[in-house]
């Protein structure tokens, strides 16, 4: 019998395979074992209604919107994330309070010899765990974020009353395919018979995919940035839609740029949500997005650890997200630029050097799990594409020996990989 938190995760770290930690090994291509446990818990996933969440960027910070405004409109909502950050209990909240460590145990003891049958993965038995626990405390309707891919993700087992796909880029290209067609393909899986689907964002290599597969399940599709328009103006956003303007000044506390396509997205859900039955006005919609941090406990996005020096971590891990957090990196005042850097092994690392500034002072980290790609090994690369810095393995060594050469007027980024900003201190 397992008495304490701590050895619960250790049964779950330890004879579970985990796709953070160790990589492609503790990826399932198939749903035999989630369907499996679910049985097993009664399947759950049936007595919820929930919003199913897809895409390479975007999908986490979606999946909080969505979940903070429906919350906001009085719904007793669940969401299931990951990875976490910080504390396992992050991956599974009921109105932004998350999981307790008890429900954890009893969990765990609950469901021991059906975990040693079935060997699941990590992941897979971290999804059950959350249906178990989002049908238990009764939630109204549960946003649910695909862990990878789509088709053959944990997740697809439920059939939500809509679908989110967010950007497609490329990322897991070992699991999911080389092109944005393949991946969109394994993304556009969570597409439904008779389900809406709204796509984030028009991309020319996706939009077939997702207009036949959408054919196919005789599923209506919404491509978001035909009918709402985002307008950012500084850090303050308008929704326009019909051309018409329907909300004004909204302050939304996630400060990438990349969130205007992320908003697009969430703001076609929920129309189509309203579509559906549920009642969200356009206030409640406006109090969600500006509420977000406080409804959901979001980090990792653009966030800010601290000024003189501007001190900034990002969660982006692949070619694409990266491009944007660069490209708003370049938009910021500054003397000078430190970057805080490590990466998993299985990234397109070329790719990814080749957007980083050459100007910028380089301090090479890795995260601790052993997906991660050796500090010394990263600073050899980065010095190929002109960038030059010192090795310090250790993610908070790193950061202190920066915050020792920045001035006030200086700017220190973090990032890279969602380990590397996990592993952050202050965050």
């Amino acid at each position: 019998m397992i008495a304490s938190f701590t050895e619960a995760l250790d049964f779950l770290y330890s004879t579970l395979p985990m796709y953070q930690r160790v990589g492609a090994s503790a990826y399932k291509k198939d749903l035999t074992n989630t369907v499996a446990l679910c049985e097993a818990l009664g399947n759950p996933q049936y007595s919820f209604t929930s919003v199913h969440v897809a895409g390479t960027n975007g999908k986490g910070s979606s999946s909080h919107l969505i979940a903070s405004i429906v919350q906001e409109a009085g719904y007793k909502t669940g969401l299931y994330t990951s990875p976490h950050l910080k504390s396992f209990t992050e991956r599974i909240r009921v109105n932004g309070k998350e999981v307790s460590e008890d429900f954890v145990i009893g969990f765990v003891n609950r469901m021991k010899r059906v975990l040693d049958r079935v060997k699941p993965s990590f992941f897979e038995t971290t999804v059950a765990m959350a249906f178990d626990y989002f049908a238990q405390q009764k939630v109204d309707v549960a946003v649910v974020e695909v862990g990878l891919g789509g088709r053959l993700d944990s997740t697809n087992v439920i059939t939500p009353v809509v679908s989110l796909i967010t950007n497609i880029g490329y990322d897991h290209t070992d699991m999911l395919g080389d092109t944005l067609e393949k991946i969109a393909f394994e993304k556009a899986g969570i597409i439904k018979p008779g389900v809406p689907v709204v796509i984030s964002e028009r991309q020319k290599e996706t939009t077939n995919i997702f207009l036949t597969k959408a054919r196919e399940c005789n599923a209506r599709i919404h491509f978001a940035q035909d009918d709402v328009s985002i307008i950012k103006t500084n850090t303050v956003y308008q929704v326009s839609g019909g051309g018409k303007a329907r909300i004004s000044d909204i302050n939304l506390p996630l400060a990438g740029n990349y969130q205007a396509k992320n908003l697009c997205g969430v703001v076609k859900v929920i129309d189509v949500l309203n579509a559906v039955g549920f009642t969200i006005t356009d206030h409640q919609l406006k109090g969600g997005i500006e509420n977000v941090l406080v409804n959901t406990g979001l980090k990792g996005r653009w966030q800010i650890l601290g000024k003189q020096p501007l001190i900034i971590c990002d969660t982006a891990h692949n070619a694409e997200g990266l491009r944007e957090v660069v490209g708003q990196l370049a938009e910021q005042n500054y003397k000078n630029l430190y970057v805080v850097l490590g990466m998993v092994k299985e990234k397109q690392h070329d790719t990814i050097m080749r957007l980083f500034p050459q100007s910028a002072y380089y301090f090479f980290c890795q995260a601790n799990i052993p997906r991660a790609l050796d500090a010394n090994e990263l600073a050899l690369k980065a010095k190929e594409f002109g960038l030059f810095g010192t090795v310090e393995p250790d993610v908070n060594h790193a950061i202190a020996k920066a915050k020792a050469l920045a001035g006030p007027d200086d700017l220190i980024f973090i990032g890279g990989s969602t380990f590397v900003v996990a592993e952050i201190n202050d965050l």
